[in-house]
């Protein structure tokens, strides 16, 4: 087993892998840019190392820098969690190059699985189905209009470098594409650094599932089920769920022998994500496959039992996954919301800014992987993802109960957060009839009342407003410092009887904790 990992990333997903390392008696190592000095994740570490300045390029994008820092804290292996380097076969080569393991797949897997060109070609010589559409990337604009025309309208630009819906566009008719061509290629450009596009048949209402796979360095492959990832807004995901409730064991085996056969192809190792979309007549054609951890894996882990940033650990350490395909069982449901610091009136604008007070659910089923803390100020430099809510249940409407029950619970304020969406999502009837397709929720919002989805927008459960959770807060922290009783001169009471957490989270929980300084802040 690795002695020091670093993390070479930021935010909820540096704080999930630090908290596996601990777990495993690994020290954990993060980087952080200017931006990030007092994230949580910096804080959390066994030891911080600054990277640069706020901008990604000059810092979490910078394999100089983050090589620097791993060689400076005498690490022997790195974690790239999601994002940034994650998918850069470069980084995981030039870690290799300076003697460190990267916990994923090799530079070489990841060049022939991570392309989406690649991974197509990958596809077809192996007999897994896939969307029709180009192989390898389009030179122009013109050149697309000419294989638009012969595969047929519409049809969906996307980046040979893409993910999380940038660099991707869908084109209804033949007027919109030089447009959509020039904004997709300067996303892509700007996101990844690599503006190549091709193209796909747009299939009307599919539905996205993917399918987990997990191969380690003996040969041993299995796949852990599949997670349905059809409520999505411009293409990027928003709820996940695990299994997919379409899904039949007929369909799952199928599907889940040709994700192993790509993934086998493909010689890879690791964790990763085969994704597919499926038709209204339960057909299946291969999307692209993710060389990563993926920000939906809890809802994986949740019904199967199985820690998955362990397992990449151990698997990238060279240990055997003892695990056979006949032992893989899922239990259970489990949803997970995507809660993010934008504003849902105003076009999902990010909402950048000072936290000045959060509630966090608990309770039975209920899980929050998240980076936030009260007083932390958003960046504005950066994804705006606070955390993760995951809600497992018995069933399927026991997942949807308890979460909804957690939304109710959850509230921040000092900025807009999209909770309110996620009530509004989770009390919909298509949703609860999981009659949801890639395209439902921009529907959804477009019909806020339901003519075109069928489904009644219920007004969202207000956050309490800011001023009046400060007020709170400053009334509890004088009582918990003074220990006040009823007295003269205004001096505010202590409560009498038990304390609810309500009450006492601010002032005996992570606050207090996360005013001390990281334990080691060093410098490469």
């Amino acid at each position: 087993m690795f002695k020091k990992i670093l993390i070479a990333n930021r935010g909820e997903i540096a704080v999930r892998v630090l908290r596996a390392c601990r777990e495993l008696g690994v020290a954990a190592v993060v980087v952080y840019s200017d931006a990030d000095r007092t994230s949580l994740h910096v804080r959390l570490a066994d030891e911080a190392y600054r990277i640069g300045p706020a901008p990604s390029r000059s810092s979490y994008l910078s394999i100089d820098s983050v090589l620097g820092a791993a060689r400076a804290a005498g690490c022997d292996a790195v974690h790239p969690g999601y994002g940034f380097l994650a998918e850069n076969p470069a980084f995981a080569r030039a870690c290799a190059s300076a003697g460190l393991a990267f916990i994923g797949p090799s530079a070489e897997a990841m060049e022939r699985l991570g392309s989406k060109t690649g991974a197509r070609h990958v596809a077809r010589e192996t007999g897994v189905p896939t969307v029709p559409g180009t192989l390898d990337p389009i030179d122009s604009a013109d050149a697309a209009m000419a294989k638009a025309r012969e595969t047929g309208f519409p049809i969906v630009l996307k980046a040979v470098a893409g993910g999380g819906g940038k660099g991707m566009r869908v084109v209804e008719r033949e007027h919109e594409l030089a447009t959509a061509w020039r904004d997709a290629a300067s996303e892509a450009e700007n996101s990844f650094g690599d503006g190549r596009l091709y193209l796909e048949r747009y299939l009307p209402r599919p539905r996205h599932i993917e399918i987990q796979i997990l191969g380690d360095h003996h040969g041993q492959m299995v796949y852990l089920g599949e997670r349905e990832c059809s409520v999505q807004r411009r293409h990027q995901k928003v709820l996940e769920e695990a299994p997919s409730p379409v899904m039949d064991a007929d369909l799952r085996l199928a599907m889940g022998q040709a994700a192993v056969k790509l993934a086998r192809a493909g010689g890879y190792t690791n964790a990763g994500t085969v994704e597919f979309l499926v038709d209204g007549d339960r057909r299946f054609y291969f999307l692209e496959m993710n060389t990563r951890l993926q920000v939906e894996h809890p809802v994986t882990e949740a019904v199967t039992s199985l820690d998955l940033v362990k397992l990449q650990i151990r698997i990238a350490a060279g240990e055997k996954l003892a695990l056979k395909q006949e032992d893989v069982a899922l239990r259970g449901h489990a949803i997970e919301c995507r809660i993010y610091a934008e504003d849902p009136e105003n076009n999902f604008f990010p909402s950048p800014g000072k936290i000045l007070d959060c509630r966090v659910p608990s309770g039975p089923g209920i899980r929050l992987d998240d980076g936030a803390y009260t007083g932390w100020t958003v960046p504005n430099e950066y994804d705006p993802m606070l955390g993760k809510l995951i809600a497992w249940g018995a069933d399927r409407a026991e997942a949807i109960a308890r979460m909804r029950r957690a939304l109710d619970e959850y509230y921040v304020t000092g900025i807009k957060t999209n909770l309110a969406l996620f009530r509004a999502i989770l009390s919909s009837p298509d949703f609860q009839e999981a009659e949801v397709y890639t395209r439902w929720l921009d529907d959804f919002l477009l019909h806020a009342h339901g003519r075109s989805a069928g489904a009644k927008k219920p007004d969202p459960t207000p956050d309490p407003p800011a001023e009046n959770a400060a007020l709170l807060s400053a009334a509890l922290w004088h009582a918990a410092r003074h220990g006040a009783q009823d007295g003269p001169q205004g001096r505010v009471p202590r409560p009498q009887g038990p304390r609810t957490p309500e009450a006492t989270w601010r002032i005996e929980g992570r606050q207090e904790q996360l005013d001390r300084e990281p334990s080691r802040i060093r410098r490469p």
